[in-house]
């Protein structure tokens, strides 16, 4: 096996590990509003953080691995359009998730209660699934790059380039209405049972 074989290799297995962190975290957090008790929306939530850490454990180890491999390697190309939306998991989304997680964990005493519909409006948030997911979904997309199936734009294959980024701004477009929309089914939980539950109190009473 030569340079070249072993460096596409090195390349595909360091993409690899990243697209299956971050396509994991990416689909689990589909299932974050939908927790049934407390309990479960707090593991969910920590079981989601511990992908994050190790997703940006991945980013790390893409140069530092590649750079021990003597030759030219493709996967810090290939990591850096995912590492765009990773950017703002980490800044955005991790913190709403340790929102989730704390707010769940108020519920330690009956971990069995039912989540609170501003808890669960909160787990649905746009920017809880959205970048998770759409990290993923970048990271699949590096694969064919890591593996020297498509070239990057200015080496020669600018057409399958811009189709590849057409497809992309197209899926991350309906991941982020989807997202939204789904948001937006459950906000108007969160205030509606104060106006149906509350108790009108006479005028002659006050």
């Amino acid at each position: 096996m030569n340079a070249v074989d072993v460096n596409t290799a090195v390349d595909v297995i360091l993409i690899a590990a990243l697209a299956a962190v971050w396509l994991t975290a990416g689909l689990l957090v589909d299932g974050l509003p939908t927790a049934g008790t407390a309990r479960a929306l707090r593991r969910r939530a920590g079981l989601l953080t511990a992908l994050v850490g190790a997703g940006a454990a991945v980013f790390v180890a893409v140069p530092l691995i590649t750079g021990l491999v003597p030759g030219l390697s493709s996967a810090p190309a290939a990591a850096l359009l995912p590492a765009v939306p990773a950017l703002i998991v980490l800044s955005a989304t991790v913190r709403r998730l340790a929102w989730v997680r704390r707010g769940a964990g108020a519920f330690a005493t009956a971990p069995l209660a039912p989540v609170p519909p501003a808890l669960r409006a909160a787990a649905a948030h746009p920017l809880v699934a959205a970048p998770l997911q759409v990290t993923g979904l970048a990271a699949l997309v590096g694969l064919p790059i890591a593996a020297g199936l498509v070239e990057l734009p200015g080496n020669g294959a600018p057409g399958m380039a811009g189709i590849a980024v057409t497809v992309v701004a197209i899926a991350v477009l309906a991941i982020g209405v989807r997202a939204a929309l789904r948001h937006s089914r459950l906000a108007p939980l969160v205030m509606a049972p104060l106006g149906r539950g509350r108790t009108r109190i006479p005028a002659d009473a006050r």
